[in-house]
């Protein structure tokens, strides 16, 4: 997801499974996404502790100088088995090094103890990549599915009213987003709902997840049928936020991108969505066309 370094450490560096998730930890772990102008939380961190792992490499004082993430996802979708173990895909995600530590390989050290980490359990590893941490993915193997691009739009005035909480029916939803990317992923669609200040806009075709970041509010996943739901979702969700927004976009969304700019948003980088299928394993391809938005490059 973020940029490493392709140049191996200086000294051996030992890669560290987090094995709790102390104050202490989050707050540092918070650091380095401050550090590297990411919009993730403490509950982002709180989510590949519980469901995946986390790896750090530590400095002598303790202190974190990167870090990685590794967030198994659910079964694939029937026929398109993505392992021969059946077993799935995981994502990896949060590749940090702090500022003074870039250029010493830590960051491609800790991805490749995530890489491990999947390998071992028989799943395919895919992650959405920087033009900056591309490159290196792609020495390991790891091929180039589509692109996508973040949007920003900076705070305005909301021009509808803040939707209430709920608790929209998540068997349906999870369905939609599986048949969109082609594997499951019902607990982490659980785990972003349940958030107190998440909201869920539903439209009969599509739907989107609304959650706040560090700096912004972030809209994905949006699933829906075709980009006429789409953009109809985009702009309920946008509609009833007076704050900045994120949103990430598959490139290949014309209508989309259109109604983006209308929307006061404006592109800010691109990602590569990759993976790395070894022996007996395929990528499981879904209803690729029906996903308008993603839940992040952390998330998929």
């Amino acid at each position: 997801m973020a940029g490493t370094e392709p140049q191996a450490p200086a000294a051996v560096t030992e890669v560290e499974r987090l094995a709790q998730l102390t104050p202490q930890a989050l707050a540092m772990l918070g650091e380095l996404v401050e550090q590297s102008h990411w919009n993730q939380t403490f509950d982002d961190w709180r989510v590949f502790f519980d469901s995946g792992a986390i790896y750090v490499v530590r400095d002598d004082a303790g202190r974190f100088l990167a870090s990685g993430a590794v967030l198994p996802m659910g079964e694939s979708r029937p026929g398109c088995l993505a392992s021969v173990t059946g077993r799935g895909v995981a994502w990896i995600s949060m590749i940090l090094v702090t500022p003074a530590s870039r250029g010493r390989g830590l960051g491609r050290l800790v991805f490749r103890e995530c890489l491990r980490h999947i390998q071992a359990q028989g799943r395919i590893a895919m992650l959405d990549a920087t033009p900056a941490g591309e490159a290196l993915y792609a020495k390991f193997g790891f091929e180039v599915l589509w692109r996508l691009t973040r949007w920003r739009r900076e705070a305005r005035p909301a021009t509808a009213p803040e939707l209430p909480p709920s608790h929209p029916d998540l068997d349906s939803l999870a369905e939609l987003d599986q048949e969109a990317l082609g594997f499951s992923r019902p607990a982490l669609l659980r785990a972003l709902l349940e958030r107190p200040d998440s909201r869920c806009v539903r439209q009969p075709q599509g739907f989107a997840i609304v959650r706040s970041g560090r700096v912004a509010h972030h809209i994905g996943p949006l699933v829906a049928v075709d980009e006429a739901a789409a953009i109809a979702v985009l702009r309920d969700a946008a509609a009833r936020y007076g704050g900045p927004l994120l949103i990430d976009v598959p490139d290949e969304r014309p209508r989309l991108r259109e109604a983006l700019l209308h929307a006061g948003f404006t592109p800010q980088r691109g990602f590569a969505r990759m993976a790395l299928a070894l022996g007996g394993q395929c990528v499981p391809q879904g209803q690729a066309h029906f996903i308008h938005a993603v839940a992040g490059p952390e998330f998929a």
